[in-house]
């Protein structure tokens, strides 16, 4: 190790304080893919978690460019050298990966790698994700490796406390989702009854104006105030639980972090690219907050489902003391006017009441072929 052993003890003991910090599954690869890459002194690391489909579901890097890892394109495969990883279960020590049988190449974009090591992330038997790191930053021994075998016992230490931090995680993460549900569950038959009792009593009430309009003006007039009243009554019990199902994850994380969080998602469910970027922006009063969210979940499903993309961008940004969202794929694109002509409206309707709903304003930009631009733009507090 290029450590003495009181400042690699020290760095130890900082990386796995900094994996404990976070429950986010996606926040503690990154932290480990960090962590590891800083202990080691490397150019590059990387941490990849198996889909079931012979791809990966999430792969982290750390050491490479935003710019650079859009150049690079699609999440790698299970192949080569990722592959011995995960099936073999075994650790890797090379001096030169590229000279190694198994590798299969990378694309144009992806940095030059020359000395690699590896291992598996174990939960028990099962494998739950593979480090990687390359180019450790000393100078090679002849035709050997930089990386020494105590930096791959390093890195075992590493990754089995990796594993656990991956594992709690997903149980808060799988915890939070149950616990989500359930409330919705709650607030939707909350929601059945009180909407059924009141609409049920406005029927009843409204019939019997009916029958004394011609009879009996006057209890008639007094039934249909009793009609108002109850329909505000209903007003407020919808507008009470609208309030309720107000996104828990916005209270709890904020705007910023829910986008990312559900774009991290569907990056991972969808052979799209789908990336999210957020500068600068502050806190929002809820219903702009709310309707920023409900707006990109629209737009997002709108280019996964239906347009084809390969890439969505999402980004948010600060604009004076408010903020603007664009959502922005390279998809099929529509006629925004033809859409409107034919009743179809892709849900732009409902966004544009949305963002008007919230005291802002929204913009839609296609054309057949062109891929689509939506932008919000919300005041602010």
């Amino acid at each position: 190790m290029s450590h003495g052993p009181r400042s690699g003890l020290a760095a130890v003991s900082s990386a796995l304080l900094a994996m404990s910090r976070h429950l986010e599954v996606r926040d503690v690869l990154k932290t480990i893919v960090a962590s590891a890459r800083e202990l080691l002194d490397a150019q590059y690391a990387a941490l990849g978690v198996p889909d079931d489909h012979g791809g990966f579901a999430q792969f982290v890097v750390d050491g490479v460019s935003e710019e650079q890892w859009k150049a690079i394109g699609p999440l790698p495969r299970q192949h080569g050298i990722l592959a011995a990883m995960l099936h073999e279960a075994r650790s890797e020590r090379l001096a030169d990966v590229r000279k190694d049988p198994r590798f299969e190449g990378w694309p144009k974009a992806h940095p030059d790698l020359v000395d690699f090591l590896g291992l598996p992330i174990r939960d028990g038997d099962e494998v739950i994700g593979a480090l990687f790191l390359a180019n450790k930053n000393c100078e090679r021994p002849e035709g050997g490796c930089g990386f020494t075998e105590d930096d791959e016992e390093l890195l075992g230490i590493l990754a089995q406390h990796a594993a656990i931090a991956l594992t709690n995680a997903r149980l808060y993460e799988r915890s939070r989702e149950l616990t989500i549900a359930e409330e919705r569950s709650r607030l939707a038959h909350e929601l059945h009854d009180a909407v059924s009792q009141k609409l049920f009593s406005l029927r009843l009430t409204a019939q019997a104006a009916a029958r004394l309009v011609d009879r009996d003006p006057s209890r008639a007039k007094g039934e249909l105030q009793q009609v108002a009243a109850l329909a505000a009554e209903a007003a407020d019990e919808l507008r009470a639980a609208v309030v309720e199902l107000r996104p828990a994850a916005l209270d709890e994380d904020g705007l910023v972090a829910t986008l990312r969080t559900q774009i991290q998602v569907l990056d991972r469910a969808h052979s799209a690219r789908v990336t999210f970027a957020g500068h600068g922006v502050k806190a929002l009063p809820a219903s702009q907050e709310e309707a920023l969210l409900r707006v990109a979940q629209e737009a997002l499903h709108n280019a996964l489902r239906h347009s084809g993309a390969d890439h969505v961008d999402v980004t948010l940004d600060r604009r004076g003391s408010g903020a603007v969202l664009r959502i922005t794929d390279d998809g099929s694109g529509f006629d925004p006017s033809a859409v409107r002509r034919a009743g179809r409206h892709l849900g732009l309707v409902s966004m544009r009441d949305r963002a008007s709903g919230a005291g802002g304003t929204l913009t839609v930009e296609s054309a057949p072929g062109k891929g689509t631009v939506i932008e919000m733009e919300v005041p602010g507090g």
